[in-house]
């Protein structure tokens, strides 16, 4: 028996650096079981480190772009998933048996703003990169209950 892909929505305030690199990793680690999408509640530009820090991992996510939740299509996602607090906070109404989940990451341009030079900055992308990745490498399991 074929098992029908878990929708999942990764949620972020700017959908520019988090919830981007949840979708990358889901999609690169999980294409087989899951069906990831990303979004934000005030989306911005997608972050040019984000995006360095997931290709250094071998995940390209340079195509992905920011996208508003009232931008994507009309999907029934079995989970959204907010990985920053101001998402959380901030959340949309659901309907349906969409459940809600909240695992909050730190912001990498939060984490980087007093960094000297990219070096720096960079050490808090692939800390964070890394913290998602294990993450969505513990999906669908750690969600579900």
């Amino acid at each position: 028996m074929v098992r029908k892909k878990i929708t999942i929505l990764f949620l972020c305030t700017k959908n520019s650096c988090r919830s981007q690199m949840a979708e990358g990793w889901a999609k690169h680690l999980k294409g087989d079981s899951i069906d990831a999408y990303s979004a934000g509640v005030a989306p911005t530009d997608l972050d040019p480190f984000a995006i360095k820090a997931m290709a250094e991992a071998g995940v390209d996510i340079s195509a992905q772009y920011s996208k508003h939740i009232m931008d994507l299509p009309k999907i029934e996602f079995d989970y959204v998933i907010t990985v920053c607090d101001r998402a959380n906070e901030s959340c949309p109404f659901f309907p349906g048996k969409t459940k809600m989940v909240h695992r909050g990451f730190e912001d990498p341009p939060l984490l980087a703003k007093n960094a000297s030079n990219e070096e720096e900055i960079m050490k808090h992308y692939r800390r964070i990169r890394d913290e998602i990745k294990h993450f969505i490498e513990s999906l669908p399991h750690s969600i579900e209950k």
